[in-house]
């Protein structure tokens, strides 16, 4: 019995469902609209720097494990490097003032109880008052669940949660915060040691999933850009491809939308899907970190909110940036680039720089917008939903893109011995 699953879009969602479906003995044949793989997620040239760089500087932590084991699944987990406790360097630009963050690397917060390795001026009592959002609805807001302000939140818990949620904190989804307040600093350090593809994303995350499908089945086809779907009686049954090209679906088959929310509403009219989105600014510096920098450190009161140490550049990433979208590029460069120097504690002149700006980064994390994403069945049997905007329980997150291609994944596979009537 031939079972062909066709998976729609080779961003991380679909090549996550797309290995999963290969690994469990599935045809697969990926077919991606742009010349390359990766999505948001994707390193490329830039001669302006003459670097390869990110499109935008990501951040895993050791407890991702779907994120994890799918780096494992296409051989390169090595690639996701990070220090073997889970510590966090910060800085407060206005103040001067610099501190780290100790979680240890245990499955317990003992940190908590050791003042040395807690955020300073913090006391456990401020950790506590954090317990509401443990257990708070995905409806409800942060502002309305937890104090915002303090010491503890503005040096870990607005850090923290702004580049989680890509909103400012308080009128953020309490719910999808608890989700990641339970998965890092509730599991202890042995879930918070950061991570990072220090090669490149495509290096690590997409290009060996390309190879992996190419070598082991029907591969990824660029350039291929899903028109219309077509169905009878609950299942779909051919794949528009335009210009002719209909790919007719066999009674085995399956299909695997992973594809941004706008085409996917466009080719399911009806679909409900976020409507509104918040943009993430990234900068990259040509120049080579002083020795014994940290790989990532937090900036806390400046414009800076997480500075990364790469080998051969100084990158900056800014969420909820919607206020920096217009701003001139040369003046913007200028501005981090003054911060990146007394962070980094160096003099020098700007260096060849890139501004990358993603208007649509992620969906808006607020209650509202939350309660717009839609879970991965759909109203064909053998048609499913993934991507980091469809109802994960996580922000928009690397994490939460594999954890939707791996649910698609199962669902393909959940419908067994099922086949459309012929």
């Amino acid at each position: 019995m031939t079972r062909t699953a066709h998976v729609i879009g080779a961003g991380i969602s679909g090549l996550a469902a797309a290995t999963r479906l290969v690994r469990a003995g599935w045809s697969v044949q990926v077919h991606e609209a742009m010349q390359q793989a990766g999505g948001r997620c994707r390193s490329y040239f830039d001669a302006q720097t003459g670097l390869v760089i990110d499109n935008g500087n990501h951040l895993l932590l050791s407890g991702n494990h779907a994120a994890r084991d799918y780096a494992r699944a296409i051989g390169t987990e090595a690639g996701l490097v990070g220090p073997s406790r889970a510590e966090f360097n910060f800085m407060d630009v206005k103040s001067n003032a610099r501190w780290k963050l100790d979680l240890g690397s245990g499955r317990l917060p003992f940190w908590l109880f050791d003042s040395n390795r807690r955020v300073p001026d913090t006391a456990i009592s401020d950790y506590l008052a954090l317990a509401p959002l443990l257990w708070a609805p995905t409806t409800r807001l942060i502002g309305d669940t937890i104090p915002c302000k303090g010491a503890l939140y503005d040096r870990l818990v607005q850090p923290l949660l702004l580049a989680a949620l890509n909103v400012d904190p308080p009128e953020g989804s309490a719910g999808l915060a608890g989700a990641i307040v339970r998965e890092t600093l509730l599991a202890g350090g042995q879930a918070c040691r950061p991570l990072i593809a220090r090669d490149g994303l495509s290096a690590v995350l997409v290009e060996p999933a390309v190879a992996f499908l190419n070598q082991e089945s029907r591969g990824v086809r660029f350039g291929h850009e899903l028109r219309a779907l077509s169905w009878s009686n609950d299942w779909v049954v051919g794949l528009d491809f335009g210009g002719g090209s209909t790919l007719e679906l066999g009674p085995n088959d399956a299909v695997v939308l992973a594809v941004p929310p706008r085409p996917a509403a466009t080719l399911l009219p009806g679909l409900k899907s976020p409507q509104k989105y918040r943009a993430i600014v990234n900068a990259h510096f040509a120049h080579v970190p002083p020795t014994g920098m940290p790989a990532l450190t937090g900036v806390i009161g400046g414009v800076v909110e997480w500075l990364f140490a790469f080998p051969n550049r100084l990158s900056v990433t800014i969420s909820n940036a919607d206020r920096l979208v217009e701003a001139p590029r040369e003046q913007l460069a200028a501005q981090i680039w003054a911060e990146v120097c007394q962070v980094a504690g160096i003099q020098a002149e700007l260096p060849a720089w890139q501004i990358v700006r993603e208007r649509r980064a992620t969906f808006e994390a607020t209650p509202e917008q939350n309660a717009l994403r839609p879970g991965p069945v759909t109203q064909c049997k053998n048609l499913f939903l993934a991507g980091d905007w469809t109802d994960t329980g996580l922000p928009a997150t690397i994490e939460g893109s594999v954890r939707s291609g791996n649910r698609a994944a199962e669902l393909v596979l959940a419908l067994g011995g099922r086949r459309r009537d012929t």
